[in-house]
């Protein structure tokens, strides 16, 4: 058996650190790079005018309209969801948010009927724009963290959509 001389032995265990560094690195990159991809608003800026506030938004590449938001102050990633009646939040995050459930509701879901349970969040944000006193829903059936900004918030609202980009706009008067 043949001795290897130590800065042989020292060369090796750096070429893996090395490796190991780019692996994790180029890991970290492609992670954050599919995160902008599925939510390209995580950074929601809007524009302020006389007597309103306009967000705008950019579609991913599935063409839906992702954003990071708040809801009673927690953040939360929203899907604007034109078809559906009310804010839709999954079970899970309306139990870290603590949202209590009120009155049992009857769903109809493109998977078929659940039961849901009636909520109301004090408050709910996108950008600068502030929506108070919202009806929503806890659903069941939605799965992950993603909440559907139904048209009970929408209808406070502006939108115009043009091509990949959807403008909100509240108005402050």
């Amino acid at each position: 058996m043949s001795q290897q001389a130590p800065g042989k032995r020292a060369g090796r265990v750096l070429l893996i650190l090395a490796w190991c560094a780019g692996l994790f690195l180029a890991t970290r990159f492609f992670g954050e790079w599919e995160a902008r991809r599925e939510n390209p608003n995580s950074a929601v800026t809007s524009q302020q005018g006389a007597g309103y506030i306009e967000v705008k938004l950019v579609s991913n590449g599935q063409g839906h309209f992702v954003a990071s938001g708040q809801i009673n102050g927690q953040p939360a990633t929203f899907m604007l969801d034109t078809g559906a009646t009310d804010v839709a939040i999954p079970v899970a995050l309306a139990e870290r948010l603590g949202l209590e459930k009120g009155a049992p509701v009857t769903l109809s879901t493109a998977n078929g009927r659940s039961q849901g349970y009636r909520t109301r969040l004090e408050r709910l944000q996108l950008g600068d724009i502030v929506l108070r006193d919202v009806r929503a829903l806890i659903a069941p059936g939605l799965d992950g963290e993603q909440v559907l900004l139904g048209m009970s918030a929408l209808k406070q609202l502006e939108f115009t959509q043009r091509g990949g980009t959807m403008l909100l706009r509240q108005t402050t008067n």
